[in-house]
């Protein structure tokens, strides 16, 4: 009740701090104050629903339906910021903290519009509209985070109830059980309520624990990444306020140099974290990647690549408006800034409406068609707003702007910089929006579309820096850039020979990357010592041109092989020696960690990938070990361990290449498909089946089988296939999932080769190593340094006013 009260009377608030700064803006002098005041209001209100949720959930305050939901007892014994975590493990408390967070970035806006001129009503009563309309989202009307348990009938898990009242005479009233899996459950809903407090029992004693947090979710990084995530989605909030802000004032000039800054610390953030959640990916889901072209993933994706072109094309605005006029590119702009938001509220719908609940593994489920319609009228009242305000000022934004820069400018290079980064964001775009329309992408898909790209904007990203603006001498710039060409070429000369690449266009991704990062490197240490507030760029350049040679390394020359573990028996894979050595309960005996013993040389290590079967769904989870080396990262994934003991053998094993056939005493067998895994099966921890489809020749008739392995709860199953005709059986013991090898047992239905045979531990792995994959990392890190300094530059230059 507290917290509805609180965000019910925030949204009242909100609207008045709208009101009142729009009415500033139309000539009232007396409302300024008024708006001021209800937005600070405003944002206490719902920084103190923020705080009174966070102790709910620290307090394991049960009756509410969304602490029961996403929160247990046995968080806490993970520490307590894993149990505040909680507030954002559902989307009720998603949509809390992106508001939380839009209010407290709208703090800063505020001070720092005030100081700027007229700017503040205008940009206050656009930005108040983004704030109403998330208030609106967690009211107790749509997803409020407060709805009681009781509201809408839940079923509770007996395990959660405290026993003690188990003996309420009117408790047999409520109970179910499921036939199918004998588990009983109390309904919780208003009647019950009613019962139990003329019982004199309050609804947080009744219900001892709720259900927790989905296991995936149960790491460091998502205790940041999802706050720095939405931090970035707030701070997107801003350059479109500006920009209607200079369109509801017709006046185009300072607006650039006042939203510059927002821009690059907002891209800076929401970069950091989209690749934050791609860390997560990598050390937790297992599949041994970080970026899987996930549409909730490419989601965030979209206005970040929208965002960064939107950086490129502003500084050319502003460099532009020397000259006079508003600067090249205004129109540009505009729809860059207003496309970014809306694109983040894009990425909102396609999270959270539930359209790509069977396209992705990280998206949330129907949220019920009101929620739906709501998310669609958001997104709709900001397009319209947006490109509404560009249309009808469009015959007043004259850029009047003498066009005589040459193909050689630095204009240009922006410019065509902004092209290709949007036309990588419509491939994103179209790619993730293909679910809604029942359609899917595949990874390869992004993979082609992005290569060109990708080539062309490394280059870009060193020759810009090398050509002036408006006009350049091209013997000045081949002398500019003799030095970095050269070592890009060395750089990829030994590449291929040392490193063994072939593909023509890898060559060419390397060679440009490797040219940007000559440049930047080169500008930078001679820029350092004299002037670092110039720095931003080139950090930034550098950072991004590690992190493509680390993908480079660790995507496209990974290796990857399954591994049958023999426990004590050492297994040679990747020039390492691994050995499986014990297994062991962790967690209160909740978890098994197996300890596998990584050797070469005089170099041994000691890596722990671990398996448990999770209560929350009843599924196995998976957690990979990941060995981090100076060049390289080890990642053994596990898939499941077999205890040992007695088993049958049947008959002779054969390894079969896909596409290949073998000869079983005239009978011809030929492996025609390999069955693929469910990845997003594997990736959540469900059972997982693989085989081969097999093409049987016996006396001139054709016959086709399957044969399968299953993994269910980490354990093995092994399904054959019978062919009576042909007395044959064929069981498929091993797929290696690198070349698609298999091993076949192949024996007759009725025959003699049928041994019983004890069989020891064995624990079955994915071992994959991943070249410079640490690049990835340190160049995502170094571009949001970059990010930041220039930010700080174009900060100091937006205090100035014309």
């Amino acid at each position: 009740m507290v917290g509805s009260i609180l965000l019910t009377l925030a949204l009242a608030l909100s609207i008045i701090s709208m009101i009142m700064y729009f009415l500033n803006y139309r000539g009232y002098k007396n409302t300024l104050n008024y708006g001021r005041i209800a937005y600070h209001g405003m944002a206490v209100l719902v920084i103190s629903a923020s705080v009174f949720l966070w102790y709910a959930i620290l307090t394991h305050q049960y009756q509410y339906n969304y602490i029961y939901s996403y929160s247990n007892n046995s968080l806490r014994d993970l520490g307590i910021f894993q149990l505040a975590s909680s507030f954002w493990g559902g989307q009720e408390g998603s949509f809390m903290l992106w508001l939380l967070l839009t209010s407290i970035v709208g703090i800063i806006l505020q001070s720092y519009a005030s100081k700027r001129g007229d700017l503040e009503p205008r940009v206050m009563a656009v930005f108040t509209l983004a704030t109403t309309f998330l208030l609106v989202m967690v009211s107790p009307w749509f997803k409020n985070p407060f709805e009681y348990i009781w509201m809408t009938p839940v079923f509770v898990k007996v395990e959660h109830i405290n026993s003690q009242f188990f003996n309420l005479p009117f408790i047999q009233q409520f109970f179910f059980t499921d036939q199918s899996t004998n588990q009983g459950f109390i309904q919780i809903n208003s009647d019950l309520v009613s019962k139990l407090s003329a019982a004199g029992v309050s609804v947080n004693q009744f219900i001892m624990d709720g259900k927790g947090l989905n296991p995936q979710l149960l790491n460091f990084w998502m205790q940041i990444h999802p706050p720095i995530l939405f931090s970035g989605f707030s701070m997107a909030t801003v350059p479109f306020a500006f920009a209607i802000a200079a369109l509801m004032k017709n006046d185009y000039r300072d607006w650039v140099k006042q939203a510059f800054p927002w821009m690059l610390a907002g891209m800076g953030v929401l970069g950091l974290g989209i690749m934050l959640g791609g860390y997560w990916a990598y050390e937790m889901l297992g599949w041994g990647g970080y970026w899987a072209w996930d549409p909730v993933e490419n989601s965030s994706l979209i206005p970040w690549l929208v965002g960064v072109a939107g950086i490129h094309t502003l500084l050319v605005q502003k460099r532009s408006q020397a000259q006079g006029g508003i600067g090249k590119y205004a129109k540009t702009n505009l729809m860059l800034c207003v496309l970014t938001y809306v694109l983040v509220l894009y990425s909102t719908f396609l999270t959270r409406s539930g359209v790509l609940g069977d396209a992705s593994v990280h998206s949330f489920v129907d949220p019920g068609m009101i929620i739906y319609l709501f998310l669609v009228l958001f997104i709709g009242t900001f397009i319209v707003l947006g490109f509404g305000m560009i249309a009808f000022r469009w015959k007043t934004l004259n850029e009047n702007i003498k066009d005589d820069e040459s193909i050689l400018s630095r204009e240009l290079a922006l410019f065509t910089a902004m092209i290709v980064l949007i036309a990588s964001a419509i491939i994103v775009l179209v790619g993730t929006s293909a679910p809604i329309f029942g359609q899917s992408v595949d990874t390869f898909f992004y993979d082609e579309m992005h290569l060109p790209l990708a080539i062309i904007i490394m280059f870009l990203n060193g020759i810009s820096l090398l050509i002036k603006w408006q006009k350049s001498d091209l013997s000045e710039l081949i002398k500019k850039s003799t030095y970095s060409a050269v070592g890009a070429v060395l750089f990829t000369i030994l590449l291929v020979v040392v490193g063994g690449v072939h593909e023509i266009m890898i060559i060419l991704l390397s060679l440009t990357t490797a040219f940007s990062l000559f440049v930047n490197l080169d500008i930078a240490i001679k820029i350092v010592k004299g002037n670092f507030k110039m720095l931003g760029a080139y950090v930034a350049h550098i950072g991004i041109a590690l992190f493509i040679l680390g993908v480079i390394g660790s995507a496209v020359y990974s290796e990857q092989m399954n591994v049958d573990l023999v426990k004590g028996k050492p297994i040679a894979a990747f020039g390492y020696e691994m050995t499986f050595t014990e297994i062991y309960p962790i967690a209160n005996n909740t978890k098994y960690a197996f300890n596998v013993n990584v050797k070469k040389g005089n170099s041994e290590y000691k890596v722990t990938p671990i398996m448990y079967m999770s209560e929350f769904n009843n599924s196995l989870v998976r957690e990979p070990a990941i060995l981090t080396l100076l060049t390289k990262d080890i990642y053994l994934s596990p898939l499941g361990y077999d205890e040992g003991g007695s088993n049958k053998a049947n008959g002779q094993t054969y390894t079969i290449s896909l596409g290949s056939e073998i000869n079983y005493e005239g009978t011809k067998i030929k492996y025609d498909e390999f069955i693929k895994p469910d990845m997003s099966a594997m990736m959540s921890g469900g059972d997982v089946e693989m085989g081969t489809k097999l093409i049987i020749t016996k006396d001139g008739k054709d016959y086709e089988i399957s044969p399968l392995i299953k993994i269910r709860s980490g354990e093995f199953e092994y399904t054959p296939a019978e062919i009576d005709e042909a007395n044959l059986r064929i069981e498929v013991r091993k797929i290696e999932q690198s070349n698609k090898n298999a091993d076949l047992i192949i024996s007759k239905i009725n025959g003699e080769n049928n041994t019983a045979t004890q069989s020891s531990e064995v624990l079955s792995v994915t071992a994959s190593i991943k070249p410079f994959v640490s690049f990835v990392w340190a160049g995502v890190a170094i571009m949001v340094i970059g990010f930041f300094i220039a930010m700080t530059r174009r900060l100091k230059e937006s205090r100035i006013v014309s």
